[in-house]
């Protein structure tokens, strides 16, 4: 079916504000740590001050002699849990052995949780666990992966997700062979998330082994598996909620050792416990890896490509395989008949890494769009002319058609926002008063993700509207977009409908991510509020006179909570007259949106994939080398746009993170100790107010319902692809100076 929306007044397209937003901003709305609950118990996790080794000894005397302790959880007495590692892996997990918390006297990684002190006031629990006395015997350890880089290798069971590059020609050949040649060794370093709200979880006990827990997830139906699971609790008695996140970049795929903690002290003493993480210990977990990228390419005296080789080695931990996608990206969005891409991992003494912010690509393709620009240097070719040169209206690794690229529009609109033409090519030739002035670009690019995805409607008899869905919404807007298009379908307000999310007992949904919310979701929001009009047109049959006809779904107008024909005979018919003809209290539905429904197409026969053009300017004082963002024009290829005022925020905020990539976001880890040193936003820096200058955002009409029913392709992860690069580009442009590592710091120009 097609959507019905002419002459509604919120339909696809509308800048509609956020329809939570009044609720955040005044702080009604609640997040995982804000829940009450009677007799509620706090827990503090105490963390290891080893990196690797074991537990030898604990004294818990002090700490149980503080008044309002209930409990101290070591692996001494906790409660019993699963034993096979199956158990244990939730619905994102790397191949391996799923860490364990509490779960023998092992040390894994620095920070690791090795107890729970639980009380009935945080205070008492926070004093109490400082007071806990822990003994190690610590073993040999290594966090660094550049020491680890020798024992790198491709494990036998590779990630969900991961995809091996696929090599084409003989790349080694031809690039010695190249009349043009560039190779270089790049590296991008850690990053933590660090969103603002703390990982928590509020475990309410119900009595009767029922638990509901309130965590902060990125997948309630993926924590309630987990933890049904791990703790052997019937599927039924464990309700899962995550109404409110504030903010996860990645950092709630997987089930975090919070949920894991308050839901085993909750089981062991039978009462609601609340545990929220420190900052610090935000930085013993996930996190994006490190990542050493050897780049070379080979290109004819015009530009041309004629080899690409590229290796890249990232970090894991030593209990599970994590892998990116790293190599693909430029193998896949340029044309070139030979091309050659490795990838390995390196076990350190970690946690295990995870997907942060466009996992892969926002290393992988920003790292080759810097050895791109060092290309067109080589080559004396303006660097948009060499993409343009290069461009392929495929994906050449794969061989196989896009369902859609409008790359070529975004670079022109790109251009032309930016003012590219003005550029002057020789680096420091462009000047503002005492600061240098350069101008760079890239190419960003990311998947278009179709997952499969459930979603309710209920219709009651007043005319008000319920969407509801178990999928999350991360800060994505997703209960605008369930609203927006439940509006666009049945014609209704705003003020009519009522979008739920973030609750275990929904209709079924995946983890939120890899961009997969709006197009996925909105498609099953818009099949059952079809199946909704489907059954309004039925009981309209019903009124006297018959006024709609034999009129069908696509007949007719749906607007102001009627149906009217779209050739004007009969008149319309209120949801409220056509449900009462019927003797309808409400319509209830629920429908699933998976691959392959509508104009969808097989994913295997066509790439999926959004693209973008980023312009970037810096200025840089000369003499003291500080280095400012002041313009960046992103244009922005990703299908249908359901909401241009969520869509532009999505795509600041993610070039914000490419900012933060470029110029100050680094986990630093003192590898003596084996522990990562800057674990505080007063030296863990990201951007703030006064290093945002001006972002325009641009995106380019490329409707797409090969991907999604609704020509909808996702924006959460492209805005931060490349956005690097393109300041990275832009300071060599300032300074002459090539530097291949991120974050660029100004010690770097100094040198």
């Amino acid at each position: 079916m097609t959507m019905a929306t002419d002459g509604n007044a919120i339909a696809i397209g509308t800048p509609l504000a956020r329809v939570d937003g009044v609720l955040k901003v005044t702080g009604k709305a609640r997040y995982a740590a804000e829940h009450p609950a009677p007799g509620l118990l706090y827990g503090v996790v105490v963390s290891s001050a080893i990196a690797r080794g074991r537990i030898v000894a604990i004294d818990e005397v002090a700490a149980r002699a503080v008044p309002e302790v209930v409990e101290v959880l070591t692996h001494l007495n906790r409660p019993d849990t699963a034993w096979f590692d199956r158990s244990y892996k939730d619905d994102v997990a790397a191949p391996g052995s799923p860490f364990r918390a509490l779960y023998d006297d092992e040390i894994l990684f620095s920070g690791q949780p090795v107890a729970l002190v639980v009380a009935t006031s945080f205070e008492a629990a926070r004093h109490a666990a400082a007071l806990l006395d822990m003994r190690y015997e610590a073993r040999p350890h290594n966090t660094s992966l550049e020491v680890a880089l020798p024992d790198r290798f491709m494990p036998a069971k590779k990630r969900s997700g991961f995809m091996p590059p696929k090599n084409r020609g003989d790349a080694r050949t031809a690039f010695a062979e190249a009349a043009v040649k560039v190779s270089g060794d790049f590296h991008h370093g850690v990053e933590h998330h660090n969103p603002m709200e703390l990982h928590a979880s509020t475990v309410i006990w119900e009595g009767d082994g029922k638990i509901t827990v309130y965590d902060k997830t990125q997948g309630s139906k993926n924590v309630q598996a987990y933890l049904a699971s791990v703790f052997g609790f019937s599927a039924k008695d464990v309700r899962v909620m995550n109404p409110y996140v504030g903010g996860a970049f990645g950092s709630g795929l997987r089930p975090q050792y919070s949920v894991y903690l308050a839901t085993m002290a909750a089981k062991l003493l039978e009462r609601s416990v609340r545990v929220v993480l420190t900052r610090q210990q935000q930085f013993t977990m996930t996190y994006r890896p490190e990542c050493f990228q050897s780049i070379s390419l080979g290109a004819d005296a015009d530009g041309k490509l004629t080899a690409i080789v590229n290796d890249a080695t990232t970090a894991t931990s030593r209990f599970e395989n994590y892998m990116e996608t790293i190599v693909n990206w430029g193998m896949m969005n340029y044309a070139c008949d030979n091309a050659e891409g490795v990838s390995n991992i390196a076990a350190i003494d970690t946690y295990t890494p995870g997907d942060m912010r466009a996992p892969g690509a926002a290393t992988g393709m920003t790292l080759f769009e810097m050895a791109m620009d060092e290309l067109a240097y080589a080559a004396g070719v303006d660097p948009l002319e060499l993409r343009l040169i290069n461009y392929s209206d495929k994906d050449a690794m794969n061989d196989t058609p896009f369902t859609s690229k409008a790359l070529r529009e975004a670079y022109a609109a790109g251009a032309e926002a930016f003012g590219w033409s003005r550029r002057t090519p020789e680096p420091r030739s462009m000047r503002d008063g005492k600061e240098l002035v350069g101008w760079g670009m890239a190419t960003g690019m990311w998947d278009a993700f179709f997952i499969k995805t459930s979603a309710s409607a209920r219709l009651g008899a007043n005319g008000h509207l319920e969407v509801s869905s178990a999928t999350s919404d991360i800060g994505t807007g997703t209960y605008t977009v369930m609203t927006q298009i439940a509006a666009g379908v049945l014609g209704l307000s705003v003020e009519q409908i009522t979008a739920r999310l973030g609750d275990s007992d929904l209709p079924a949904a995946p983890v939120e991510g890899g961009s997969w919310g709006a197009a996925s979701t909105g498609a099953a929001v818009q099949l059952a509020c079809e199946a909704i009009a489907d059954k309004l047109v039925k009981a309209a049959g019903k009124i006297d006179g018959r006024p709609l006809g034999d009129a069908a779904f696509e007949d007719l107008l749906f607007e102001q909570g009627a149906m009217r024909r779209k050739d004007g005979a009969g008149r319309a018919v209120s949801f409220v007259e056509a449900m009462a003809a019927a003797g309808l209290s409400s319509i209830e539905v629920e429908e699933t949106a998976g691959p392959g429904i509508g104009g969808m197409i097989s994913m295997m026969s066509k790439s999926r994939n959004t693209h973008s053009a980023i312009f970037a300017e810096v200025k840089i004082d000369e003499e003291l080398s500080v280095i400012r963002v002041t313009r960046v024009v992103n244009a922005v290829a990703a299908g249908r746009i359901i909401n241009p005022r969520t869509a532009r925020s999505q795509i600041l905020g993610g070039v914000v993170m490419g900012i933060s990539a470029a110029l100050h976001e680094e986990t630093k880890a003192d590898h003596r100790l084996g522990r990562f040193m800057n674990h505080s936003f007063a030296e863990y820096h990201v951007p703030v107010n006064a290093d945002i200058h001006d972002i325009e955002v641009i995106f380019v009409d490329e409707p797409d319902p090969e991907v999604s029913p609704l020509g909808v392709k996702g924006l959460g992860e492209i805005g931060i692809v490349a956005t690097a690069a393109a300041v990275a580009n832009a300071i060599h442009h300032a300074t002459g100076k090539r530097l291949r590592s991120l974050p660029i710091t100004m010690d770097q120009l100094l040198d």
